[in-house]
């Protein structure tokens, strides 16, 4: 008996050791950085008591340059399964209290082994990353497990859902894996991602620049478009990931989920009907649209500060979780750009992947004119985004729907199930100023008002009942009726079911 009693002490021992990451001095340098450590940040992202650890006791194998007395339980990666609001998920979480978080030979294997597991089980993984890179000492050994982590993204990319959070740096090879998920959050002042550091920077060009000016959050955010959310403290960002996966199925074989809906589903919102402005050089604000028909206002935005001219991300109606994708009118009148396109092409094949239906409003008077030659290949991704997906795909045309824009997001072209228009809605080949300019140039020339021949060129040609006659519409109505209008066509479009002609892939 006093045998066994021994062997639980140790094993308690051992756990308690394991638990402890690089020991009580490295923690307290972690806190002092305001960071939390790997096993922090899991019991603050998973449900309470729902973590169960995997490879606790692994070691590096590395004897070079004296590694072999640098051993920590478990090699600088906390890696298990656990539950977020009762759904099953996996989660890797390195950790910065052991050799700086840097990736082993051995560190790689266990995150390797978690993602085969999730891609089993068909469920989300979460990778929390906060390593200073590859492990110098293990050489070609630590870069080639980078390789083997990439290759299961790409092999899960489609099947299961993938979020990484950089709750510090990412650097070096390290970035490629994150880029390579569906989703990044990072945090503001103390995460960084970029492939060169400031020092070979300054190395080779002279140059001087910052580790938060050459990939810090805010740039991430703003300009590269790299990272999809940020967020001020590390409880806040794992309330957002948990937020965004209760928007996803587990995976590519289930429907997106539904939950009960508290909000009335024939509700109306009598506002809209006023908020198209008279004077078509006024902008309405499309997250005042949004805002007011989806279940109970609320709305998680994906990429908000970047390619501010097309609004993206996850909404519920009548329960139904479902992507939206919004011109906003607001920001360059909402037409499309470079930025736009790419941003809206790359969320829409996400909703596509996962089965989650794309509700689109549409609000765009065609592309940014100075950037035209740059935008034939971003263009073209939007387009085929939204043709090549199966899922239910309902486009309500707000404003205007003029010429590329028109094929792009609502368009039979772009494979719409259903597309329908507000009464006040602008759908032309041309804006009205150059379809007028184009068809009444004689009458213009006889001194006509051009105001009045554009008010006869939108009733006559650009009308939404002319759309309508034609069957590029399929219903009309006021804008106060959307949520009752959207709900209905989500449920009708609940059962769709669409093949494609068998191929490898698609060139675009």
């Amino acid at each position: 008996m006093s045998n066994q009693l021994e062997r639980i002490k140790e094993l308690v021992e051992l756990r308690a050791k394991a638990r402890m990451g690089g020991g009580e001095k490295a923690i307290e340098k972690q806190h002092a950085r305001g960071k939390y450590t790997a096993r922090e940040r899991i019991d603050m992202l998973l449900d309470e008591g729902s973590f169960e650890e995997m490879d606790m006791f692994k070691l590096h194998r590395c004897t070079n340059f004296g590694m072999e007395k640098k051993q920590y339980l478990g090699d600088g990666v906390v890696t298990g399964s656990g539950t977020i609001d009762g759904r099953l998920v996996y989660v890797f979480a390195q950790d910065f209290t052991v050799n700086g978080g840097s990736l082993s030979e051995t560190m790689a294997e266990k995150i390797c082994k978690v993602m085969d597991q999730a891609m089993k089980m068909g469920a989300p993984c979460i990778g929390i990353n906060d390593s200073g890179g590859a492990r110098i000492q293990e050489g070609i050994n630590a870069l080639g497990g980078y390789a083997n982590i990439f290759q299961r993204n790409i092999e899960a990319s489609g099947v299961i859902p993938q979020i990484s959070g950089i709750f510090g740096p990412c650097a070096g090879g390290a970035v490629y894996s994150p880029a390579l998920t569906d989703f990044i959050l990072m945090m503001e002042n103390t995460s960084y991602m970029f492939l060169t550091g400031p020092k070979v920077v300054k190395t080779v060009t002279g140059e001087d620049v910052s580790q938060e000016d050459l990939g810090g959050a805010s740039v991430h955010a703003t300009k590269s478009g790299v990272t999809h959310f940020t967020a001020e403290t590390e409880e806040e960002a794992m309330q957002m990931i948990r937020t965004l996966i209760s928007y996803m199925p587990q995976n590519n074989m289930e429907e997106a989920p539904r939950l009960e809906c508290t909000d009335p589903i024939n509700r109306l919102e009598d506002f809209l009907n006023e908020i198209i402005p008279d004077n078509p050089n006024q902008a309405y604000d499309m997250y005042e649209v949004i805002g007011a028909i989806v279940d109970n206002g609320e709305f998680f935005e994906v990429q908000p500060d970047y390619a501010k001219n097309i609004i993206v991300g996850f909404a519920r109606f009548n329960g139904q979780s479902v992507g939206v994708v919004a011109n906003q009118p607001k920001c360059y009148a909402g037409v499309l750009d470079c930025n736009a396109s790419r941003k809206g092409a790359r969320f829409v094949r996400f909703c596509d992947a996962f089965n989650i239906p794309i509700v689109t409003f549409v609000n765009a008077s065609g592309i940014i004119k100075e950037k035209e030659n740059q935008m034939l290949v971003a263009a073209t991704k939007l387009t085929t985004a939204y043709a090549s997906a199966t899922c239910p795909k309902l486009s309500v045309i707000t404003g205007q729907a003029v010429g590329a824009a028109y094929i792009a997001l609502a368009g039979r072209g772009s494979n719409a199930d259903l597309v329908y228009a507000w009464d006040t809605a602008v759908i032309s080949p041309l804006s009205t100023k150059a379809a007028v300019a184009f068809l009444f140039n004689d009458r213009l020339a006889n001194g006509e008002s051009r105001d009045a021949l554009e008010k006869e060129y939108e009733s006559e040609m650009a009308s939404p009942f002319t759309a309508a006659a034609c069957g590029a519409v399929d219903d009309v109505f006021v804008p106060a009726e959307t949520r009752n209008k959207v709900i209905a066509a989500l449920d009708v479009l609940a059962g769709k079911r669409e093949t494609t002609i068998p191929r490898k892939h698609s060139v675009k």
